[in-house]
């Protein structure tokens, strides 16, 4: 075996020790079930009953493969998708969808902290509002004054809150042979209710401040390990990409069981007793509470708080670090206060920005609709540009997608582009 052999080898050993490394896809996965998602799939489940469950093993593949290949930019080229958009596409165009992004991240982080304050209000009698100083204030704390290491460790542990929502489906009475059947053979409508749900749940498990958010925790990753920077090697490379999809898989597949047992759980209880009406993830433990008793809303309300603090920092920093990129800001939680103090500067902006707006008296949830708008105008053309990264040797060299993730890729960005088609003709007839 010559010098070059060993060093391939070496390299990848090395990273083979680095495979099971998990994080990145598994708390984005988590992130994913924010507290505004767990209103949105708790709607979903008081109006249609088990009817909708199918969205969610639809939607499975194709929220796996746009993650990963989120992911696979960040450690092939050792940048965000924000700082790629930046280097290879016109200035207006990074500008605009940044922009947006840092409009509906903020929003949707008002409708988070909102959601949190209410179910810490059911729980313990108090102003929700000193619920969201205090919560708001907590997470930029927590971000401003704690380790990367521990950071991480403590978001992964996080993770396991949300399996409250599988341990509530338990406590209420199910039929399962309706679940399966609704899984595996739907009755399917064009009914215009029917197809805004069906809009509203592929809109929430894709969601755009998730790319960023996977993509710079990769870099982040690599940043922090061994075997720092961009992918060179085709043999650290094969193993890399085999962690990134196991890693995607878990946590897409923790995010989409969740959101399917949250729907299960207010199907059995709500639409089953013809509750079909739920504004927030407040008022859906409020009714389950009625419905499942005191222990059934605890565990609703743990699993809501747990989200929360998942998705807040996920939220201030995916817009933080696309801000940073695009001004060209030392970007990262690794780097501490003195070393990124302008990212810093923006996670702390984003987060008291979205409390005022709470504080305002605007109401949060009807904002989310404002979100959700700006998040669909950005997933589109921000999906085109991130499959078009990955074909052009300039961004990615030779570490290509595979054509599978491509044509999964592709599959994903249609299916958001006609979800996206079909809520603008829905809002505008």
């Amino acid at each position: 075996m010559d010098d070059v052999e060993r060093m391939a080898v070496g390299v990848e050993r090395k990273a083979a020790g680095r495979t099971w490394r998990l994080g990145p896809g598994l708390i984005t996965g988590a992130c994913n079930d924010d507290p505004s998602s767990v209103g949105t799939y708790s709607q979903i489940g008081a109006q249609f009953g088990y009817g909708l469950t199918w969205t969610l093993l639809f939607s499975y593949p194709l929220v796996v493969a746009i993650q990963e290949i989120s992911a696979r930019i960040g450690r092939v080229t050792g940048r965000g998708i924000a700082g790629n958009l930046r280097l290879h596409y016109p200035r207006w165009l990074a500008g605009a969808l940044i922009g947006l992004l840092s409009v509906a991240n903020v929003i949707n982080l008002a409708a988070d902290l909102s959601a949190m304050g209410a179910v810490l209000r059911l729980l313990l009698d108090a102003p929700p509002l000193l619920y969201v100083g205090v919560l708001a204030l907590g997470s930029v704390l927590f971000e401003l004054f704690t380790r990367y290491a521990r950071y991480v460790a403590v978001l992964k542990w996080l993770c396991l809150s949300l399996l409250s929502y599988v341990v509530c489906a338990f406590v209420v009475e199910v039929s399962w042979r309706e679940v399966a059947l609704s899984l595996i053979w739907p009755r399917l409508s064009t009914q215009p209710q029917y197809l805004l749900a069906v809009v509203a749940a592929l809109g929430t498990t894709i969601s755009p401040y998730l790319f960023f958010w996977q993509a710079q925790q990769e870099v982040e990753a690599g940043r922090n390990g061994s075997g720092a920077g961009p992918l060179r090697s085709a043999s650290e490379a094969r193993v890399e990409f085999a962690r990134i999809r196991f890693d995607t898989l878990l946590g897409m597949g923790l995010s989409s069981i969740v959101a399917l047992f949250i729907v299960i759980t207010s199907a059995s209880t709500l639409h089953a007793r013809g509750i079909t009406t739920i504004q927030t993830a407040a008022e859906a433990a409020e009714a389950l509470r009625a419905v499942g008793g005191r222990f059934t809303l605890l565990l609703f309300a743990l699993g809501i708080l747990g989200a929360g603090l998942l998705s807040l920092p996920a939220l201030s920093n995916s817009a933080a670090y696309a801000v940073g990129e695009l001004m060209s800001w030392p970007v990262g939680r690794s780097r501490g206060p003195r070393g990124a103090p302008a990212f810093y500067a923006a996670i702390v902006a984003a987060t008291a920005v979205a409390c005022a707006l709470d504080f305002s008296g605007v109401n949060p949830m009807k904002a989310l609709y404002l979100s959700a708008v700006l998040n669909g105008v950005i997933a589109v053309p921000l999906m085109f540009a991130m499959m078009h990264m990955c074909t052009r040797q300039a961004v990615s060299g030779a570490l290509r997608l595979p054509r599978r993730l491509t044509a999964l890729g592709w599959a994903a960005t249609a299916v958001m582009a006609v979800s996206v088609l079909s809520l603008t003709v829905a809002l505008l007839s």
